[in-house]
């Protein structure tokens, strides 16, 4: 499968965790029926209310918090692991949504030994997988894209290798870029990638640094991947068996419906990709085994819903007072089939850099 080469303004109040709630319209239960629309509306317990089919994110789906544009981490030299050794395959890793928190990867991925004091790659053999989501939300989405895209060359040149995922945010930035305000079969009247952008921690700085051969790289990127027994996917939902019954299908559907450039085909991958949360509640482990079933693997690895979230941290009126989430690593749920790997870096969580296989 082909890799890709190398591989609105924020509201001026303070935010409580009320504004954290996940609005019904990203929510998904149960396995996924062959003949059901993936994205029908959950309603929300306080204030019923009927979506129409077809429903899709024109509103911020989840938190931006301001955390500051830097993050001042120190790293001890003496906790970081020595390089790896040039024989064979090296050990894998797998890196949960950044959000332009450019920073925090930088130390996360300096702890894991991945990189050295100046940024570069210093793993050897290793395997790196980031699961998507680079941009939004976070103040240098551009800057985390380059340094994909450089470890990527360099890890290749050490005889391992640095890829990525595709992400909803990844298809966002593509559509705000390409379509601009035109406008898109929502379902529920009229939606432009421009104003989901901004809704969803689209950075102007971003947009304003966003080269061709970013749009290239991200329109390249693979969807689904299987490593080693791990089934890699960034989206906690079963609307990958959408587009194919094999991990090849998937991505070459994913790269041909980019290349097409359809706005509302775009949408409706994007809208799909948004989607969360179907391992989590009763029936999450089947829904885990329907993805495996067709596409491989062991265990699922995802990023795209905050590990607060999956464990009920914020959002509800008992969390209301208990400051900052914490997140000690990754979430593993769903009878042990799946590994839920963000942080929460946008809510004050940790940005996540983990070895696999994970022990439970």
């Amino acid at each position: 499968m082909t890799q890709g080469a190398g591989q609105g303004p924020e509201v001026e109040r303070t935010a409580t965790l009320r504004d954290f709630r996940v609005p019904a319209y990203v929510h998904e239960a149960g396995p996924h029926p062959p003949d059901a629309h993936a994205d029908e509306a959950v309603r929300p317990v306080e204030a019923p209310v009927d979506h129409p089919e077809g429903y899709t994110p024109t509103q911020r789906d989840l938190p931006v918090i301001n955390r500051g544009d830097t993050l001042q981490v120190t790293v001890d030299p003496a906790s970081v692991p020595a390089p790896q050794s040039t024989a064979g395959p090296g050990p894998l890793y797998v890196v949960g949504d950044v959000h332009g928190y450019l920073d925090e990867l930088v130390a996360a991925l300096q702890e894991k030994g991945l990189i050295d004091s100046e940024g570069n790659w210093c793993a050897g053999t290793a395997r790196l997988w980031f699961l998507g989501d680079f941009t939004d939300r976070g103040p240098d989405g551009i800057g985390v894209i380059d340094l994909v895209m450089r470890l990527s060359a360099e890890a290749a040149a050490a005889g391992g290798y640095c890829k990525a995922l595709m992400g909803n945010h990844e298809l966002l930035l593509i559509g705000a870029k390409r379509f601009g305000d035109t406008p898109v079969n929502s379902g529920a009247g009229t939606a432009t990638f421009q104003a989901a952008w901004l809704l969803n921690g689209g950075q102007k700085t971003d947009m304003d640094r966003l080269q061709d051969h970013h749009l290239q790289w991200m329109a390249r990127l693979d969807a689904v991947e299987e490593v080693d027994g791990h089934l890699l996917v960034h989206s906690d939902t079963t609307a990958y068996l959408d587009y194919g019954d094999s991990i090849e299908a998937v991505n070459d559907t994913v790269r041909e419906t980019l290349t097409r450039n359809d706005a509302d085909e775009v949408w409706d991958l994007f809208r799909k990709f948004t989607k969360r949360f179907s391992f989590r509640d009763e029936g999450g482990a089947d829904a885990v085994r329907s993805l495996l079933d067709t596409y491989g693997g062991t265990r699922i690895v995802h990023g795209h819903s905050p590990i607060p979230y999956l464990l009920g941290e914020v959002g509800s009126e008992e969390g209301e007072d208990s400051g900052d989430p914490v997140v000690e690593g990754p979430h593993v749920y769903a009878d042990g089939l799946a590994i839920a790997m963000d942080g929460g870096v946008t809510m004050a969580g940790k940005l996540l850099v983990q070895q696999l296989p994970l022990d439970i």
